[in-house]
């Protein structure tokens, strides 16, 4: 053991007095050195982080009633897919019926006008009236298409298509029973009424979510995000997966003492849901050629990183530098080619000998 000491001291305070060493086949298969290719890679793995999937704002609705009513049926369950314009449940209100009431009136009050307005107009042309009375007729006549397009407005809020607006106008019949329909094509989250129930106006029916694409909440240590940047990509373990980090928070959590990190899942994951926790891996993507190789496959002299390089005659010592690493493996950039073999395993053997401190045997 005390021999063993002497010669580590020795090989960590001589530096590397040459850069090649020369051994045969032989030679390389007793000292026990395992070669292999360069391994190269286009991200470093930089640390696992808790998160969770969201749906984005804009594809998360609460469908809700303008009107109160009875719940007269329920068309969907939690968890259906839905079409957009799919009727979600049926109410009856009483209020939808005054409203229907007061369309026929205002498109009733708007023919009388446009009629009003046809004659004026051509009677102003001819110069029989006044300039007065044409802008009268006018004015009046655009106040009636004002007043007949809020109240169609209003129905269209209240879940009228254009296509039902206009059966109400041609065949003046109206009902108390009001479709509630979804705002788009997605999944029904939940639901917080039931049949027989009393809505009132405003209040909340239905969620309803487009979950084609969903976001990683992801949250980071205080202390580490200066690690992170946008553009880092996200993997999930046995996952096939392709995310992105978009945003990083501008504050931290005051119980947590984490900072949000916002990523975006391109296309489709399977197995992901909305809601779902689970761990994630941040890659640093870098344009920079880097390799991954075995922590055994690298050696330190005077501060200075190596590893070595197969060639004809033996190995050749180059000078690398460290980007990463973790227990098991190092991540290194410098002068290296993708079709360089170098030495897995028995470094320390080489260096031995770059040091003359060892002979091939």
């Amino acid at each position: 053991m005390k021999k063993l000491l002497i010669i580590a001291f020795v090989m960590i305070s001589f530096s590397l007095q040459a850069t090649t060493v020369e051994l045969t086949d032989a030679q390389i298969q007793n000292l026990g050195i395992e070669l292999g290719p360069l391994q190269s890679i286009t991200e470093i793995p930089l640390f696992n982080a808790p998160a969770q999937l969201t749906i984005p704002p804009e594809n998360d609705y609460i469908v809700s009633t303008l009107y109160a009513g009875l719940i007269k049926q329920i068309k969907v369950a939690v968890g259906d897919k839905v079409k957009k314009g799919q009727v979600l449940a049926i109410i009856n209100s009483p209020e939808l019926l005054k409203l229907q009431q007061q369309h026929l009136k205002s498109i009733h009050d708007l023919r009388l006008s446009e009629a009003d307005f046809l004659r004026d107009q051509k009677l102003f042309k001819e110069g029989v009236i006044s300039d007065r009375r044409w802008l009268k007729t006018k004015m009046n006549h655009q106040v009636y298409r004002s007043y007949a397009d809020e109240t169609g407005q209003l129905l269209s809020a209240a879940g009228f298509s254009k296509k039902q607006i206009g059966n109400l106008e041609i065949k003046h019949n109206i009902s108390s029973q009001l479709s509630i329909t979804s705002p788009i094509s997605g999944v029904v989250l939940d639901r917080k009424v039931k049949a027989g129930q009393r809505a009132d106006a405003l209040s909340a029916l239905f969620r309803v979510a487009d979950l084609s694409t969903l976001w990683l909440d992801i949250n980071i240590p205080q202390q580490r995000i200066n690690e992170v940047q946008v553009g880092d990509r996200i993997t999930v373990a046995d996952i096939d997966m392709n995310a992105k980090i978009f945003l990083l928070g501008q504050n931290v959590d005051t119980e947590t003492q984490t900072v949000l990190a916002r990523a975006a899942i391109e296309g489709t994951a399977r197995n992901l849901r909305a809601g779902q926790v689970l761990t994630v891996k941040i890659n640093r993507t870098s344009k920079t050629v880097m390799y991954q190789v075995p922590n055994t496959a690298l050696i330190k002299s005077k501060g200075i990183h190596y590893i070595f390089i197969k060639t004809s005659s033996g190995f050749i010592a180059k000078v690398v530098a460290i980007l990463s690493k973790n227990a098991q493996n190092i991540i290194i950039s410098g002068a290296l080619k993708n079709t360089d073999v170098i030495a897995l395993k028995g470094a320390v053997a080489l260096k031995a000998n770059l040091l003359g401190l060892g002979g091939a045997e």
